[in-house]
C-alpha cells in the first residue's frame, strides 16, 4: 500500500499539470506552446541537465558506467521497438523515441529515493541525466530524421551536457546561487511541458489500440532489457535495483518536447498519446518492479 501512496504523489501532480493545459487548451483553441518548445529547448532542459548531474552527489565514474548500461539499454528498447513499430506500420525513426526513452526523471528519481533512500539518488540520477543527453542527441537525430553536426552545434542541452562533466571531471562544487537558479528553471519547465501536453490532448487525433500496445512494449519490456543487463554484467544490491526500476518507467515528457521541435503534427500525436497511455500503465506495473527490486536486489 506505501508503494501505491508514493506512486500517487508522484503521478497525481504530473496528471494534475496536464489537466491545468487541457483546461486551457479548450478554453482558447489558438493558445501558442511555441514561447514553452522555445524557452524548454533553449534554457529549461540545459539547466536541468546541470542541475541533474551536478547537485545530485553523482560521481563521474558512476556517469560514466551508466552511460555504458544506458546506452546498451538504449539499443535493447530500439530493437525490440523497431520491430513493434514495423508490425504498426509506424515511423521507424519518429516514433521511435517515445519507446526507447523512459522518464527517468520526474518519475524514476523519486521512486528509486523511496526505494534505496539517498544511497540510490545518486545512482538514479546518474541514469536520469544520461537518458536526458540522449533526448538532445539521439532523440533529435530520429526525430528530424537528418544526422548533421549543427543539430549537435547549436543545441545549448549539449553545452550543458559538456559543461556538467567537467564540474564531475574536476570535482568541483556548484555555487550556491548557481544550484538555486537552475533548481528553478528545472521545474518551471517540467511544468510548462506538462502543461503544453495537455494542451496538445485537446488538438490531437491518434489510434487508441496503436497507444496501448506500443505502452504495454514500453513498461514490460523495458525491465525485462534491464534483467538481462543485470545478469550479464553482475550487477547487484542498489545498482541492479535502481536500473531494473528506472527501465520500468512510462515514456518520458522530453520526447514530446522533441518531437514537437522537430517532427510533424501527425507524429507528434502519436507520441503524446503514448505518453498519458504508458504513465496510466505505470500506476500498475511499477509498483511489482519496485517489489522485485527490493526483493531481490535489496
Amino acid at each position: 500500500m506505501e508503494i501505491y501512496i508514493k506512486i500517487f504523489e508522484v503521478i497525481f501532480p504530473v496528471f494534475f499539470v496536464i489537466g491545468i493545459g487541457y483546461y486551457l487548451g479548450k478554453k482558447n483553441p489558438k493558445f501558442d506552446t511555441n514561447f514553452i518548445t522555445n524557452f524548454a529547448g533553449n534554457i529549461g532542459t540545459p539547466a536541468m541537465i546541470f542541475y541533474t548531474v551536478t547537485t545530485t552527489g553523482i560521481t563521474l565514474s558512476v556517469f560514466v558506467h551508466y552511460f555504458v548500461y544506458a546506452i546498451i539499454m538504449i539499443a535493447g528498447f530500439a530493437f525490440i521497438g523497431l520491430i513493434l513499430l514495423f508490425l504498426l506500420k509506424k515511423d521507424l525513426s519518429m516514433e521511435l523515441p517515445p519507446l526507447i526513452l523512459p522518464n527517468t526523471g520526474n518519475m524514476g528519481v523519486p521512486i528509486c529515493l523511496f526505494a534505496y533512500g539517498t544511497q540510490g539518488l545518486g545512482v538514479a540520477s546518474a541514469v536520469a541525466s544520461v537518458i536526458i543527453l540522449f533526448h538532445f542527441t539521439l532523440g533529435v537525430f530520429l526525430a528530424k530524421k537528418e544526422f548533421s553536426f549543427d543539430i549537435l552545434v547549436k543545441s545549448p542541452p549539449v553545452y550543458a551536457i559538456i559543461i556538467s562533466v567537467l564540474f564531475l571531471y574536476f570535482e568541483i562544487k556548484t555555487p550556491i546561487f548557481l544550484e538555486n537558479t537552475t533548481f528553478l528553471l528545472t521545474y518551471a519547465t517540467i511544468f510548462l511541458v506538462l502543461m503544453s501536453l495537455g494542451i496538445a490532448l485537446t488538438r490531437f487525433k491518434f489510434s487508441l489500440k496503436n497507444s496501448i500496445i506500443m505502452s504495454l512494449c514500453r513498461v514490460i519490456i523495458g525491465p525485462v532489457i534491464a534483467y538481462i543487463i543485470i545478469y550479464n554484467f553482475n550487477l547487484s544490491g542498489l545498482a541492479a535495483g535502481v536500473l531494473l526500476i528506472q527501465s520500468a518507467m512510462p515514456s518520458a515528457i522530453l520526447n514530446y518536447l522533441v518531437g514537437s521541435m522537430y517532427s510533424p503534427k501527425k507524429v507528434v500525436d502519436s507520441i503524446a498519446s503514448t505518453i498519458v497511455v504508458s504513465t496510466l500503465m505505470s500506476f500498475i506495473t511499477i509498483p511489482l518492479v519496485v517489489f522485485l527490486a527490493l526483493r531481490y536486489f535489496s
